[in-house]
């Protein structure tokens, strides 16, 4: 059986997952983790991108002592962050994070000089403040002028593994810098950046072969011989092609760090109301168009986890959360000061203190408020979704971390009247290895491989609690509404 090696790594940690065909049926084994973190260093949030690769070639040399000698390899990550190469391959500066707050007045400032309308109709990419777009904006200008190449995360990982260098579509759409149409970099918003189209490796389809290890790797380290395939390097869009697509009208929710909502298009969708709702157009693997909305994720759970240091696992936060009354208060989850604060618990406290609610104190309560409102905030994007596309999305596939949690899974049903199918929590690895199956032929499209994926993997079903909150919707509507003026 062929064995293929899913480098996925995500804001708070990262993996390596081998899997392999057998019987009709993929089966997943997890090789090495490892933690992942930003730091603050030289004024700036950046990430150990040399510590990120050292682990990697660390869960290879398990690999090889578990006695596989010759394996395929993709890579993804997160998005929108990016490394500057020098003239001489090396990287500049370690890469700052996208929760870095240099970014947060730039899109107000960079369309001062070119309009909003401009920048959706080009790129039909959502305003966020840490797009790479307005990363660049605020990048150091001297630094700019050093810079060979521009290579996103997974790229760079990439690069550093084989010598070669390329730019993967999935991600590269993300930068709100990608023509819609024209499937290039529009040269116009390149200038308002001080950068050039040249400054980036050529760009390529999901399914690429970047080609073998650097020779000069096998002195340093015990490792099977390797070959790499550039695959949809943005997780979110390796999580798409790993989700099952259960019910006529579907939509997926990718749920880790970041909760990605959205459907797969094959003609992208950047009218009036897709602009008026800050919809996305992602490009994804296949020909495919992710339209997509970016809101807040499990970050919430995740950064209060950590401030009860670690006392609790996710699975006794979410039994805490079961025992508290859901709804308690409404919280605007993609509110920015969520985005990186000192201290979340008490970032939920004060705005719940601020908008006139009830306070959250204990450990339950907290989680409770974060899972409710995130269920609600998906129901309301979905409404909006029906709203876009003409029609009532009819089912949620909730892919990622988030399809674990069962509470948040049986609330979003309720509450957005759809059938929810959680899993697997595994998409985006699971996606990784697909592109390579299908790259190596082992596998014949993206439509066969969801079939492999649906008959391997445990999925949980949810339906709607007919009779239950049926009003609790339509009130946060109204708190949104009144919140933004």
């Amino acid at each position: 059986m062929k064995a293929y090696v899913a480098v996925d790594i995500g804001a708070s940690s990262g993996r390596l997952m081998l899997g392999q065909l057998e019987d009709g049926k993929l089966k997943l084994q997890e090789m090495h983790r490892f933690k992942n973190g930003f730091e603050f260093k030289n004024n700036h949030d950046r990430w150990n991108i040399d510590y990120l690769i050292d682990e990697i070639f660390k869960g290879l040399e398990k690999i090889k002592k578990a006695g596989y000698t010759e394996v395929s390899l993709g890579i993804d990550t997160w998005a929108v962050d990016y490394v500057l190469v020098g003239k001489d391959g090396n990287k500049l500066q370690d890469p700052i994070s996208y929760r870095d707050k240099r970014t947060s007045n730039s899109i107000n400032e960079l369309t001062t000089e070119v309009s909003k309308e401009y920048i959706y109709k080009k790129t039909g990419i959502q305003f966020l403040n840490f797009n790479t777009l307005y990363q660049l904006f605020e990048e150091d200008k001297e630094l700019l002028k050093k810079t060979d190449k521009i290579m996103m995360i997974p790229d760079y990982i990439g690069y550093i593994l084989t010598g070669k260098a390329v730019t993967e579509i999935t991600n590269a759409s993300t930068t709100q810098m990608l023509s819609l149409r024209e499937g290039l970099f529009d040269k116009n918003l390149l200038e308002k950046v001080n950068v050039s189209s040249d400054q980036f490796a050529k760009l390529v389809d999901a399914g690429t072969v970047l080609g073998n290890l650097k020779e000069d790797w096998y002195s340093k380290y015990e490792l099977p011989k390797v070959n790499v395939v550039t695959v949809a390097t943005h997780d979110t869009a390796s999580a798409v092609i790993g989700t099952p697509c259960e019910g006529q009208h579907w939509a997926y929710l990718s749920s880790g760090t970041w909760s990605l909502i959205g459907t797969e298009l094959n003609i992208p969708e950047n009218g009036a109301k897709a602009f008026k709702e800050n919809y996305t157009n992602e490009w994804g693997a296949y020909g495919t168009y992710r339209f997509l909305k970016n809101i807040m994720g499990l970050w919430m759970a995740q950064c209060v986890k950590k401030e009860l240091n670690d006392q609790y696992s996710f699975s006794e936060l979410a039994e805490l959360a079961g025992e508290v009354e859901p709804f308690e208060q409404f919280i605007n989850v993609n509110d920015q000061r969520f985005q990186n604060p000192g201290n979340m618990i008490q970032e939920i406290q004060a705005y719940c203190r601020e908008t006139g609610q009830k306070v959250p104190e204990t450990p339950g309560e907290i989680m409770m408020a974060i899972y409710s409102n995130l269920a609600l905030f998906y129901a309301n994007e979905i409404s909006k979704l029906d709203d876009i596309m003409g029609y009532h999305i009819d089912t949620l596939n909730i892919v990622g971390g988030g399809s674990n949690v069962a509470l948040m899974n049986q609330l979003t049903s309720t509450i957005a009247n759809v059938d929810v199918y959680a899993g697997p929590s595994e998409a985006t690895a699971i996606g990784n290895i697909l592109v390579q199956m299908i790259t190596a032929g082992d596998v014949l499209n993206v439509y066969l491989g969801r079939r492999i994926i649906s008959d391997s993997f445990d999925i949980k079903h949810y339906t709607p609690e007919q009779g239950k909150y049926s009003k609790v919707l339509a009130e946060y509507q109204q708190f949104l509404n009144k919140e933004r003026g």
